[in-house]
Parts: C-alpha cells; sequence; structure tokens
C-alpha cells in the first residue's frame, strides 16, 4: 500500500519538506520514495503541488497523512470519500479544572464581610 506523506529536507533550523509518495509499512526516511508530488515550506506557507499526479494517486488508494489532506484540499485536489480529515477543534483535557481562577468563588463575599465589620466598628454603645 502507498501513503502520501511529508519528507523532512533542508537545513538545521530551516525545515522543509517534500511531499512524497512511498510505501506505508516503510519509515519516511528509508522508504523507497514512488514519486515526488510537490514541496511544501512551512516557514511562508508555501506549496507547490502537482495536481493531477496526486489526483491520480488518490484515485488508485494512496493514503495520505493528515497534514498532507489539508495541503492537498488547499491546492483543489479533490478528495475520495474514504478519507479521513483531520480534525482542527481539539477538545484539551483541564486536570483539576475546580482549581482554575476562573471557577473560584467570586471575591464579593470578602467585600460584604469587610463591609459589614466597619459598620460593626462605627457603632460604639454609649455609656
Amino acid at each position: 500500500m502507498l501513503a502520501i506523506r511529508l519528507q523532512r529536507v533542508g537545513r538545521t533550523g530551516h525545515a522543509v519538506y517534500r511531499i512524497a509518495v512511498q510505501e506505508s509499512q516503510r519509515h519516511p526516511l528509508s522508504g523507497r520514495v514512488v514519486a515526488y508530488v510537490g514541496t511544501y515550506d512551512p516557514h511562508t506557507k508555501d506549496a507547490k503541488i502537482q495536481v493531477e499526479v496526486a489526483q491520480k494517486y488518490l484515485d488508485n488508494g494512496a493514503q495520505p497523512s493528515p497534514r498532507v489532506v489539508k495541503l492537498l484540499k488547499t491546492a483543489g485536489v479533490k478528495m475520495p470519500k474514504w478519507v479521513i480529515e483531520a480534525d482542527n477543534k481539539k477538545a484539551k483535557n483541564t486536570r483539576h479544572s475546580d482549581k482554575l481562577r476562573k471557577n473560584q468563588p467570586k471575591a464579593e463575599v470578602e467585600v460584604v464581610e469587610t463591609v459589614e465589620a466597619e459598620e460593626s466598628a462605627d457603632v460604639t454603645p454609649q455609656e
């Protein structure tokens, strides 16, 4: 089975990726590359994709990675129905959400107590 995935190239600190079609059972660096479909530069967000070649491999059953799905959709490649799109709305799981400041009781209770204390101090018993 084939996979369409990103293959990192470029110098240290400045990654550039190739969009490669390769065997899915192999590691991205050691797998046999069938074809290069395009390039992606994450610093400039510039993606150059050969739309016809990418469409050909998708129609023949190549599995794209989630990031490649996003890049191909922006380039105008028609995705098959079986392609799973990545969900951008990730729900964060917050531990101990009751300890968050926004979930603490309001400070109005303390203000009311201090006002009552001041009123009782102002009233002194007359002798």
